[in-house]
């Protein structure tokens, strides 16, 4: 069975719902299973897309007028998308003529997996392109310290001077974790290790 879902961004775009429609209905998509979201696609919350994937049954094949018209982005069409053959559902796109029925559906859905990954190393090569020129300028990422300069070198004053970790915290209101985290940065707790050893 042929499930038809539509979306367009606005109650306004009234035109282009009736082209969707048009569409998938002379693809043979029957009007009873038709579903639609008037919203944005950057939307997770999509109550119509939500009954048609509800609905879809295993060997039933969702029919979208264009590919952007299901996916927020590349991923998340992706995931949808293999999801759907997960669950044993195919998928036509009527614009792009992709069919995940076909060997050339299939293939193009691949490239498209390809490309995302592609992008994905990308994204993830510039955030640690700049962290390294943030580092190299002096700057450090994270968190900033909970405990500043002054009250640490009174913290590791007083833990070289013998006081335990649970006292140091009680008598500078600190966390335990915060101390933990606040030490490792400075290092203490390696030279200290290192000073027993």
């Amino acid at each position: 069975m042929l499930v038809g879902y539509m979306r367009i961004s606005t109650d306004t775009d009234r035109q282009v719902l009736d082209l969707q429609r048009d569409a998938l209905v002379a693809a043979g998509v029957d009007e009873r299973h038709l579903f639609e979201d008037r919203a944005s696609g950057s939307r997770g919350d999509r109550a119509g897309l939500a009954r048609a994937l509800a609905f879809i049954q295993p060997g039933d094949c969702l029919v979208v007028w264009k590919l952007d018209r299901l996916g927020r982005s590349l991923p998340h069409l992706l995931a949808t998308v293999t999801d759907f053959k997960k669950r044993g559902i195919a998928f036509r796109s009527l614009t792009e003529q992709m069919d995940t029925t076909t060997p050339q559906g299939e293939f193009l859905f691949q490239i498209f997996g390809a490309l995302a990954q592609f992008e994905r190393a990308l994204i993830q090569e510039r955030v640690q392109a700049g962290l390294a020129a943030a580092r190299h300028r002096g700057r450090r990422g994270g968190r900033p310290a909970v405990i500043d300069a002054e009250k640490l070198s009174a913290v590791i004053a007083a833990l070289d001077a013998g006081a335990t970790k649970a006292g140091v915290c009680r008598t500078f209101g600190v966390k335990r974790s915060t101390l933990l985290d606040s030490l490792a940065r400075t290092g203490w707790s390696a030279a200290m290790k290192a000073q027993e050893a």
